[in-house]
């Protein structure tokens, strides 16, 4: 039988020949997932020998992400915000930089408010649910086109005990009609921004295997930012607030569309790599 150590070698030989990115890092969390413990947990036991079962599906993970199958579909789920979130190929993988858009929502409100907060385009839930745990006396409706995304949604909100503060809505914000929920205090959006035209240039990660439709607006990339400040005056309550997800140097395009709908004090936030990743204002 091959150890810990062992398999991890050529697992790690085997990603690297395939041309995936931190190929080491991969190998190692793949294996944790199979041994259902943290990474970390693996270099306490690189003499243990792994069980037939074990390699059988440990070889099955590592053949799949040789395919560039993202890590997180075939672990099934990823940590975000502090919280566990399933995922499937029907919906878009949270990443990293989209924890600056919780954290702008939650700087700019009192935790303890009771208000509503609209998540237009919620795939696997991540925002709202993060949200929802956050700022627990909210009330936060996710709306996406997806009834598949909105299956996941929902079992994310109850696999982390938000289903009293959160709810989900089959909409399409380019079409549908909001009368039917409350006015919000805050809409939040992390939307597709990918223009047609770049789509091309993705990781094979993204081109191949996460939904296209949570990825591109098959346009300019601003298609949505222009149809939710649009609709922020159907949405919001007077005096409400806006809060988008950016790729880099979009912002100024971006604001010119919310000052546009009427949208005005507008900030923006940078992340960890000083890209401007989140915009907000109030709807004057």
């Amino acid at each position: 039988m091959l150890t810990v150590l062992e398999s991890l070698n050529l697992s790690s030989d085997y990603l690297q020949k395939h041309g995936i990115e931190s190929p080491r890092i991969n190998a190692e969390l793949l294996l944790a997932s199979i041994l259902n413990c943290k990474r970390l947990d693996l270099y306490l036991a690189f003499d243990k020998p792994l069980s037939e079962e074990e390699l059988v599906k440990y070889r099955d993970f590592i053949k799949r992400r040789g395919k560039f199958e993202p890590l997180q579909y075939i672990t099934g789920s990823v940590e975000f915000y502090g919280i566990e979130i399933k995922v499937n190929p029907s919906v878009l993988i949270p990443r990293a930089e989209t924890e600056i858009l919780i954290d702008s929502v939650v700087e700019q409100v009192n935790i303890k408010e009771e208000i509503n907060i609209v998540d237009i385009g919620c795939g696997s839930g991540n925002i709202a649910i993060a949200l929802a745990v956050n700022i627990p006396n909210s009330k936060v409706f996710g709306i996406d086109i997806s009834k598949d995304a909105l299956k996941i949604s929902a079992e994310n909100a109850k696999a982390n005990r938000v289903m009293n503060n959160t709810e989900f809505h089959q909409k399409d914000i380019l079409t549908s009609d909001f009368a039917d929920l409350p006015k919000m205090d805050i809409i939040v959006s992390n939307p597709p921004y990918v223009s047609e035209e770049k789509f091309a240039s993705l990781q094979n990660e993204i081109k191949y295997f996460e939904p296209n439709f949570a990825v591109t607006d098959f346009s300019d990339g601003y298609k949505f930012y222009k149809a939710i400040s649009e609709k922020a005056k159907q949405l919001l309550k007077p005096g409400g607030r806006i809060f988008f997800e950016l790729s880099e140097n979009q912002h100024i395009k971006v604001k010119e569309i919310m000052e546009a709908s009427g949208i005005k004090d507008i900030n923006i936030n940078k992340d960890y790599l000083n890209i401007e990743r989140v915009i907000y204002g109030v709807l004057s």
